[in-house]
């Protein structure tokens, strides 16, 4: 039995459809995970959204999904972001804001905590040191944990002396989380950050009890393409390719 942790889509069609794809030809999921940030920043919020919904899932809301339907603050944002807020804003349908609205920020499944950010603030703080990562480990009501937000492949290891480090988290090295504790980020589908535009997410098999990261290839341009006719911002167009 699998689940699919899915993080950060941000309306990203053509690597979400290559994700469920590939998830297909590896036995498919009893369950998909979804980290936060559906939708904002890329071409196709309505079209994530209903490709989604037909899947046996469970979401918590992120940042942006939330700042999507007016329920979180945007002060914050860089004026891309905000562009592509508000075109997004302009697109989402009732159906759509009223599924945003119902997403919880935290949940349990399965022995993990999901959130979008870290456990200590659910939709909207970056966990990138294991500084951080032990702090929330002590907050955890859970064995195990799974985030997004960085848009960043990582594993966080406590270990059973309670020592906590961090674990780089490749296709090459699926890691085993049967002993210690684990907070896992499953890096973004939709907008990678760490220099690979490969859409990314993780598959654990619950029999073997082992995280998979998977990355795979799509049609780039044609996200582009459909980011240039909406008038979406150039600096989100270019980051794409470059995975930054």
């Amino acid at each position: 039995m699998k689940y699919a942790l899915l993080a950060d889509i941000h309306a990203n069609l053509e690597a979400l459809k290559v994700v469920l794809d590939d998830i297909d030809r590896n036995g498919g999921a009893e369950e998909f995970w979804l980290l936060g940030d559906l939708v904002n920043y890329g071409p196709d919020p309505c079209g994530c959204l209903d490709l989604l919904l037909d899947l046996p899932m469970v979401a918590v809301a992120g940042n942006h999904d939330l700042a999507s339907i007016g329920l979180f603050p945007t002060d914050y944002f860089n004026p891309e972001a905000a562009a592509a807020l508000t075109w997004t804003m302009s697109q989402l349908r009732k159906c759509d804001r009223d599924y945003l609205a119902s997403l919880p920020i935290s949940m349990h499944r399965h022995g993990f905590t999901l959130v979008h950010g870290t456990p200590e603030h659910p939709a909207d703080e970056y966990l990138m040191t294991v500084q951080q990562a032990e702090h929330n480990f002590g907050l955890l009501e859970t064995p195990h944990a799974c985030v997004g937000h960085t848009h960043v492949p990582a594993v966080y290891k406590r270990e059973q002396d309670g020592n906590v480090r961090f674990m780089p988290f490749r296709p090459c090295e699926p890691r085993p989380i049967a002993e210690g504790r684990f907070i896992v980020n499953p890096g973004s589908v939709g907008q990678p950050r760490n220099g690979d535009f490969r859409a990314a997410y993780a598959l654990y098999d619950v029999d073997t009890q082992t995280m998979h990261l998977r990355r795979i290839p799509y049609n780039l341009e044609a996200t582009q393409a459909k980011m240039t006719r909406a008038g979406l911002p150039q600096s989100l167009i270019d980051r794409l390719e470059i995975g930054r």
